[in-house]
């Protein structure tokens, strides 16, 4: 395997979905030396105050530029929501809890009103790259306790690496295969903004999950990679 660092330079955007969104960017940190393992005292600290902090997602620009970013590519936003207006709509009556590592990134996301997710860097095959689907790649999700493979809508916006689809709809569902687990000490973090959200704002969503990574995984590295469509 490449070093982390040639991994990251070997991300990607299509054309295709500069085309989309010309005002996209993709923040990718990865982070190595974590300490996975089920949700604790300092994950729940974070959730508890992200849900008490939750804003409303029909009111925030952010939230309201991803569902038009949706809509562009065929997707019905009230059905396959983006994943931190799904979230913002938990929080009330309380956010998932999943594990520490996702947790952790859940609780930044609604936080900065971000979409936000985390993988497994353990399991990619090839680089990761965010184009428009062809609608032949496999996609591995669970279904009913089973593995199942479907296949993307052609033309949705797609994270990818050599072997399929890592999440669809840009950032609605991630597959089975690199999602994180309580064995995951190597990852990768994509936070996903559009222009309601500037530089600054993302850089500063960027720091906050690392300085929670460090303070939850002391000894955690960390790099980064702002993408620009």
């Amino acid at each position: 395997m490449n070093t982390t660092e040639e991994w990251l330079a070997a991300a990607s955007i299509d054309p295709s979905v500069a085309e989309l969104r010309p005002d996209y960017r993709a923040l990718l940190i990865t982070a190595e030396g974590l300490r996975p393992g089920p949700g604790d005292a300092f994950s729940e600290e974070l959730l508890a105050e992200a849900e008490a902090k939750a804003c409303d997602p029909e009111q925030h620009p952010h939230t309201a530029e991803w569902r038009e970013a949706f809509r562009a590519f065929g997707a019905k936003p009230k059905r396959t929501r983006p994943s931190v207006d799904a979230l913002l709509r938990r929080a009330a009556e309380g956010l998932p809890r999943v594990d520490r590592l996702t947790d952790i990134y859940n609780a930044i996301s609604v936080a900065h009103v971000v979409p936000l997710g985390g993988e497994d860097l353990d399991r990619y095959v090839g680089p990761l790259r965010l184009t428009r689907a062809e609608g032949t790649e496999p996609f591995e999700l669970m279904s009913g306790g089973e593995p199942v493979t479907e296949n993307p809508r052609a033309g949705e916006a797609i994270w990818r690496d050599d072997a399929g689809v890592t999440v669809r709809r840009w950032n609605w569902r991630q597959c089975v295969r690199t999602r994180l687990t309580t064995e995951t000490t190597r990852a990768v973090f994509v936070f996903d903004a559009l222009s309601a959200m500037d530089d600054s704002a993302l850089e500063a969503a960027g720091r906050a999950l690392t300085d929670a990574l460090r303070a939850s995984s002391p000894g955690v590295t960390t790099t980064s990679r702002l993408l620009r469509a």
